[in-house]
């Protein structure tokens, strides 16, 4: 009897904010991609986000590979949507001297 081909869909879904998550959790694309490019193998991957599937890691690292260049587009745009954000929340919230703040509101409550 010969092998039955299938293919089958990458296990990754884009949200209504442009983000790729891992199948129906909420690890991003990016997170996964990321992890492998800094050395990790997918079973460490799963290690550290036991919602996604071990070989929907596979499938998600595969399909970067392939499509090396277009994947890092989308990555290098999410980092520089990300300083974006970042540069905004912190023109919002002056991020110098939180804990201090916060550890005088601590000291300010008990007494």
């Amino acid at each position: 009897m010969p092998l039955a081909i299938a293919t089958e869909p990458v296990p990754f879904t884009v949200d209504s904010d442009g983000v790729a998550r891992v199948a129906k959790t909420r690890v991003t694309l990016d997170t996964v991609v990321a992890a492998f490019l800094e050395g990790a193998t997918a079973e460490e991957i799963v290690q550290q986000y036991p919602t996604v599937d071990l070989a929907d890691v596979y499938s998600v690292i595969g399909y970067y590979l392939r499509r090396r260049s277009e994947m890092d587009d989308y990555v290098q745009r999410g980092r520089q949507q990300a300083e974006i954000q970042r540069k905004q929340n912190e023109s919002w919230f002056d991020p110098c001297g939180v804990r201090d703040r916060l550890l005088a509101r601590r000291t300010h409550k008990v007494t």
